[in-house]
């Protein structure tokens, strides 16, 4: 039994989805953000599972750095005439030897410790560039679902000269709204797939962001779907 999240598996998913929206709304703006959406994705897996997998110049650029390191280190107390340092004598100069030879390792422990780092900045960098636009494709798809109101359908109220345009049915509208919910959701499984590849907790809190918003904008329509089944329901009494 597989138990982690395949990214072909959410991809696939959001392929069927774009194809029914297409059938359906082929002329709405929820289809073409769809569409995005899924060249999107398609980015957002090769590069998570790339996440994952280490860089293996950069570890042998900070390998080669570290051992240059030691080895500066042993050439340099090497220069050291450790012999010409008595009991009796005055141990200032011996003091500022090991003084000097203590800065160098800290400083060449600093430097291998900061290059050890940027394999990991480098990877969350990228993630979290991809994380902010999934984030703006969900706040695009709550923009489409503002407009659909349920009571509407009810054929109760006059509209405005400034109401918007609503020509779809009961079920056209739980269809869409459905569909948004539905993106919503792909969304956050697209923010997951980096989860699944990273330990690092910046990281794993950028994407419980994006899939909590996910969640909190899905919530919102099922609302509505939920308050358009019982107008069905009352209007077929």
């Amino acid at each position: 039994m597989r138990r982690n999240l395949e990214s072909a598996d959410v991809v696939a998913t959001l392929e069927r989805l774009h194809a029914r929206m297409a059938e359906r709304f082929p002329n709405a703006g929820l289809t073409a953000v769809c569409k995005d959406l899924n060249e999107v994705a398609r980015t957002v897996s090769r590069r998570a599972r790339r996440i994952g997998r280490p860089y293996l110049l950069l570890r042998a650029a900070v390998l080669a750095v570290a051992v240059g390191a030691v080895a500066l280190q042993v050439w340099a107390f090497g220069f050291v005439q450790w012999d010409r340092f008595t009991v009796g004598d005055d141990v200032s100069e011996l003091t500022q030897a090991l003084e000097a030879g203590v800065n160098l390792l800290i400083l060449a422990g600093a430097a291998v410790w900061f290059l050890l780092g940027i394999e990991e900045r480098l990877k969350r960098r990228r993630a979290l560039a991809d994380l902010h636009e999934l984030r703006s494709f969900a706040h695009v798809v709550d923009m489409h679902q503002l407009t659909k109101d349920p009571t509407i359908t009810n054929g109760e109220g006059a509209p405005t000269a400034a109401s918007p345009k609503r020509t779809m049915t009961g079920f056209e509208l739980n269809r869409y709204l459905d569909y948004c919910a539905e993106m919503l959701s792909l969304i956050g499984k697209l923010a997951a797939l980096y989860a699944e590849h990273t330990r690092d907790p910046r990281l794993i809190a950028s994407v419980n962001d994006v899939e909590a918003l996910s969640t909190d904008l899905a919530r919102k329509i099922w609302q509505k779907i939920t308050v358009l089944s019982v107008i069905e329901q009352d209007g077929g009494a």
